[in-house]
C-alpha cells in the first residue's frame, strides 16, 4: 500500500517528530525526512527551518526517497541520538542518518545527513529551503571555493557541502540522485556567523563514529537498571539533548508555540529554563548517576537567581538572561492552523512565590548528596528567605502561571513551606547559619494556614486555592514533598479525589479549566507529569499493581522513538504542547526510581540514605 508521495501534503502530527542535537541546539526530523524545525546557533536562537509552525516555504531540509514508498520505519541507533530512518520501494531499500555531532569549536554547529543503500537502486530527492528569522527571510545563496553552497542573511551563514549536484528552484536548493546498495553518500550542512570565514567541514564517517562513541559513553553511565531501563534511558537522552552544554541550563522543549489544545491560543515558547523543574531536574540526573550534569545545572541556578531576592524570575534564558520579552509572529500560520506564534515568554515577569522553594529545595537536595555547590550559596539561600518572608502572603500568579489574576494557590503556599522546611533541616544537619527558630515558626504557621484554608472538608480534598472550588493536581506533589505522610485520610482523599475530578481516559489533567478561571481557553490535553504524579502517590500510598499499570499506560504514549510531549490529546489520541519535554520525560525517570524501592516522603526518604552513605551517620 502507498504511505505517499514526495511531493503530496500530509499534516503532521507532533509524535511525527525525532529529536537530533548537539547539547547547544535541537533540531526536529520528521518520519518523511523533513527537518522542519532548527533554531542556530542556540536553542532560543531564531529559526532557520520553521515548516514546523507553517508550511514548506519557511524553511525545511528534506531528504526522500523520490518515488512511491511501500514502507517506511525509523529508530535511534542504540542509545545514542543518532535517528535512522529506512524508507523501501518497488526498485530497493534506503538508510538515511541523522545526527548533530557534538561541538569541537564553540562557534560551528553542523547537522550530517547520510543516505546508505540497503538493497537496489532507489531515486533520491533533496531539498533545501533556508529561511532565517522563523521563516521570515529568504537568504542569498550562492556558490564558493570548494563546490560548496553558502546562504547569508543578515547574521547567519548556512554551509551546505555534499558530493552530489545541486540547483535551484523557488529559492529552493535541489538534487537529485541515486543510491545503490552499499553506497553512502552524505551531506553537511553548517552554520557560522556571516562576518567569518567558511568553516572547515567536519569528514561526515568521523564525525558518525565521535558521535556514536559520545552518546554511547554517556549512556552507559546510567546507574537505572530496572524492568523500565529503555525508557528511562531514553530519556535521559533527551534531557542531556535539551543541556546547553556552555552554561549547564536545560530548555524545557527545544519548540514554541505547539498548541496545548489544537487550534487555540494556548501556544508558548518554552526555549528557556524553568526554576520549578529545579528539584525534579536534580534528582533525576543524580538519581540515574549523572553528577557532573547535576553539579552544572545548580552553577546555572545559582548563576540565574544571583543578585537581589526581589527579582527572583519563574524562568530565564539558558545562558541566565533575565529579558525575555513576548513577541507574536503574525507571518506563521502555526502548527495547524493553531495561533498566535509566540516567541519569548511574558511569564517571565510574573510574581511565583512558588519558585523559592524550588531553588531552596533544589539546594537542599544538592548538600545532602554532597554536591560542590558555590560558597554564595549559603548567602543567597538566606537572602531568598529573607524576601519570602515578606511576599508568601501574597496572592501569585502560580505554578501553571494563569494570566487572570494572582490568587493564594495552595501549591504556592506548599512551596513556601517548603522552602523554610529545608533551611530548618540545612540548619540541623549541614550547619547553614540562620534564624532557624524563626525559620521554624514561619514553617509550622503556614502549614497550618494550608491545612486550614486550604483543605475543603466537603470536597475532600485540598484545591487549587483557597476558597475555590477547582482542583488542581499540583497538590498531589504534598507527600511526595513531605508536606503530610501519603497515608495521612486527607492526603489519601485528596490523590482519590483529583484522579476521579481531573481524569479522562486515565490520564489527568493540571487543574478544572472550567472552574480555575486562568483567563485562557477552557479546554486542554492531559498533562502527563501530573498522571506520573499521580503514579507516584499511588506507590505511595501501597496502590502498585495501580501505579504500574498507569504508568505502563503512560510509557505506551511515547511516539516510536520514545519521546514524549508536554500533554496529551486523549480525544485525538495525539501528543499536544512544545515537544520533547524535559518535564515529563523528569516525571518518567522519577517514577521508575520510585518503583525501585523508595518508601516514605520519596525524596527526603533517599536524600537521608544518600546524606547516611556520604557521612556516616
Amino acid at each position: 500500500m502507498s504511505i505517499g508521495m514526495f511531493n503530496s501534503v500530509t499534516t503532521r502530527a507532533i509524535g511525527d517528530y525525532a529529536l537530533i542535537g548537539d547539547c547547544e541546539t535541537a533540531a526536529l526530523v520528521a518520519k518523511d525526512g523533513s527537518i522542519d524545525w532548527l533554531c542556530w546557533p542556540r536553542f532560543d536562537s531564531g529559526a532557520c527551518f520553521a515548516a514546523l509552525l507553517g508550511t514548506e516555504k519557511h524553511g525545511r531540509w528534506r531528504i526522500s526517497p523520490a518515488r512511491e514508498l511501500t514502507r517506511r520505519s525509523r529508530r535511534y541507533r542504540g542509545d545514542t541520538l543518532i535517528l535512522e530512518t529506512e524508507f523501501e520501494t518497488q526498485e530497493g531499500a534506503v538508510s538515511l542518518i541523522d545526527f548533530m555531532p557534538i561541538r569541537k569549536n564553540r562557534q560551528v554547529s553542523e547537522i550530517v545527513r547520510m543516505v546508505v543503500g540497503k538493497r537496489g537502486r532507489v531515486d533520491m530527492r533533496m531539498e533545501v529551503a533556508f529561511r532565517f528569522d522563523y521563516g521570515r527571510i529568504v537568504p542569498w545563496v550562492s556558490r564558493i571555493e570548494g563546490g560548496l553552497l553558502r546562504a547569508v542573511a543578515g547574521p547567519h551563514s548556512a554551509i551546505l557541502k555534499s558530493p552530489v549536484a545541486t540547483h535551484g528552484e523557488n529559492f529552493t536548493t535541489v538534487a537529485e540522485f541515486s543510491v545503490g546498495e552499499g553506497e553512502r553518500v552524505p551531506f553537511v550542512l553548517a552554520h557560522e556567523a556571516s562576518h567569518l570565514p567558511p568553516p572547515c567541514i567536519c569528514d561526515p564517517e568521523q564525525a558518525l563514529d565521535e558521535t556514536e562513541a559520545y552518546w554511547s559513553e554517556w549512556s552507559g553511565r546510567c546507574h537505572y537498571d530496572g524492568p523500565w531501563k529503555e525508557a528511562v534511558t531514553r530519556s535521559l537522552i533527551t534531557v542531556k539533548a535539551l543541556t546547553y552544554r556552555p552554561t549547564g541550563g536545560i530548555v524545557a522543549a527545544p519548540t514554541t508555540s505547539l498548541p496545548e489544545q489544537f487550534g487555540s491560543t494556548r501556544n508558548w515558547d518554552y526555549r528557556f529554563c524553568w526554576l520549578r523543574d529545579a528539584t525534579f531536574t536534580l534528582l533525576s540526573l543524580i538519581n540515574a548517576g549523572y553528577r557532573t550534569e547535576a553539579e552544572s545545572w545548580c552553577d546555572w541556578l545559582l548563576r540565574a537567581v544571583a543578585g537581589a531576592a526581589s527579582q527572583i524570575q519563574p524562568l530565564y534564558g539558558i545562558g541566565g538572561e533575565h529579558r525575555n520579552d513576548e513577541v507574536e509572529l503574525d507571518w506563521l500560520p502555526g502548527f495547524g492552523g493553531s495561533r498566535p506564534v509566540r516567541i519569548g515568554n511574558g511569564a517571565y515577569s510574573q510574581l511565583q512565590v512558588d519558585v523559592f522553594g524550588s531553588v531552596m529545595d533544589a539546594l537542599h537536595a544538592a548538600t545532602a548528596f554532597g554536591l560542590d555547590l558555590h560558597e554564595a550559596s549559603a548567602g543567597l539561600q538566606r537572602e531568598l528567605l529573607k524576601h519570602l518572608e515578606s511576599v508568601w502572603r501574597e496572592p501569585d500568579e502560580g505554578i501553571w502561571e494563569v494570566r487572570s489574576g494572582r490568587k493564594h494557590f495552595v501549591h504556592s503556599k506548599l512551596m513556601s513551606w517548603v522552602a523554610f522546611d529545608r533551611a530548618v533541616i540545612s540548619c540541623e544537619r549541614f550547619g547553614l547559619a540562620g534564624p532557624v527558630d524563626r525559620w521554624r515558626a514561619l514553617r509550622d504557621e503556614i502549614h497550618a494556614e494550608i491545612i486550614e484554608k486550604g483543605f475543603d472538608a466537603e470536597q475532600g480534598a485540598f484545591m487549587q486555592s483557597y476558597g475555590s472550588k477547582a482542583f488542581d493536581a499540583s497538590v498531589l506533589l504534598m507527600p511526595i514533598l513531605g508536606f503530610l505522610p501519603p497515608d495521612d485520610p486527607r492526603i489519601v482523599s485528596t490523590t482519590r479525589t483529583i484522579e476521579r475530578e481531573l481524569s479522562k481516559d486515565g490520564l489527568l489533567r493540571r487543574y478544572d479549566t472550567g472552574k480555575a478561571e486562568d483567563g485562557l481557553p477552557a479546554s486542554e490535553g492531559a498533562f502527563l507529569a501530573c498522571s506520573f504524579w499521580l503514579a507516584d502517590n499511588m506507590i505511595l500510598q501501597g496502590r502498585e499493581q495501580e501505579a504500574r499499570r498507569l504508568f505502563e499506560h503512560l510509557l505506551s504514549l511515547r511516539n516510536d522513538v520514545g519521546l514524549l510531549a508536554e500533554q496529551y490529546d486523549v480525544k485525538r489520541q495525539a501528543q499536544a504542547g512544545n515537544f520533547p519535554q524535559a518535564f515529563s520525560h523528569f516525571a518518567l525517570i522519577d517514577t521508575a526510581f520510585n518503583f525501585a524501592g523508595i518508601k516514605g516522603a520519596a525524596r527526603e526518604v533517599h536524600m537521608k540514605s544518600q546524606e547516611t552513605a556520604r557521612t556516616g551517620t
